[in-house]
């Protein structure tokens, strides 16, 4: 959030500082200082915390991208895209911390709002399918899977669709999973004569 104002205050400043310049004569500064309300609107559309979480994702450094997407506490104030996407790399990157629950709600969310790629798209589905199969939603689970596989069109996360569709073969159902807990709290006691 003070980031946010502090933005807005130097966008405002260096506009206005812009204009002046070019009223005075000073058009060599004034072509200077578009250039720094370019970058500084630039900002706007690019959050700086996603960058640095992107780049450390591609890089292979979760823990890296985890403290740097952490940091952007408001992404309301954000471009509805960057909003997803913040909102997506939370949700993947804090699983365990917020629960299943949580998680599967802002994956949700981030669909919702729209993810850019396909490739993102497929990625948010898989993760989404993973709750539902923790949970024990089987059949939500498979068509996730098979929503995921059609946006795939790179192939590359063909091997851990299959994989994780033959894992969800062999996995119980929710009825199957609350028979097992029910089967587990009830022993039989022997009769006494």
């Amino acid at each position: 959030m003070i980031s946010f104002i502090i933005r807005c205050v130097l966008a405002a400043a260096s506009l206005f500082f812009t204009v002046a310049l070019f009223y005075n004569g000073y058009w060599g500064w004034g072509i200077v200082l578009i250039l720094v309300t370019a970058i500084i609107g630039f900002s706007f559309f690019r959050n700086e915390n996603m960058i640095l979480a992107l780049n450390a994702m591609r890089q292979g450094d979760t823990e890296k991208a985890k403290k740097y997407i952490n940091k952007i506490t408001h992404p309301q104030f954000l471009v509805k895209k960057q909003h997803a996407y913040v909102t997506f790399l939370q949700a993947v990157l804090n699983t365990q911390e917020f629960g299943h629950a949580k998680s599967e709600k802002m994956l949700r969310k981030a669909i919702g709002m729209g993810l850019r790629t396909g490739q993102d798209n497929a990625v948010a589905r898989m993760h989404l399918a993973g709750i539902c199969a923790q949970t024990g939603r089987k059949k939500e689970a498979l068509t996730l899977l098979a929503e995921a596989k059609k946006l795939d069109t790179s192939g590359m996360m063909g091997d851990q669709i299959k994989q994780m569709q033959g894992q969800l073969k062999v996995a119980p159902s929710k009825n199957q999973m609350r028979m097992a807990q029910m089967a587990g709290g009830r022993r039989k006691t022997p009769r006494r004569k």
